[in-house]
């Protein structure tokens, strides 16, 4: 009987570390993922910038040569 209770005893010490652990891998913080968003945000921001901006003096060179 004793051998029982040690057993049932080991068993729910293992799952109780083992919640805790997974709950700590699920836990974020929310400050981060805020700013990779403002970050991403910022990046594409800039890379359309520098497409217009590409643009813009692509079409005057183009506009300049057959003038």
């Amino acid at each position: 009987m004793k051998n029982y209770d040690d057993e049932i005893a080991l068993k729910t010490d293992f799952v109780s570390k083992k919640n805790i652990k997974s709950e700590k891998i699920k836990t974020t913080n929310i400050n981060i993922l805020l700013n990779r968003v403002r970050l991403d945000r910022k990046k594409t921001l800039q890379k359309k910038f520098l497409l217009i901006f590409f643009l813009a003096v692509t079409v005057g060179l183009i506009g300049i040569f057959f003038i």
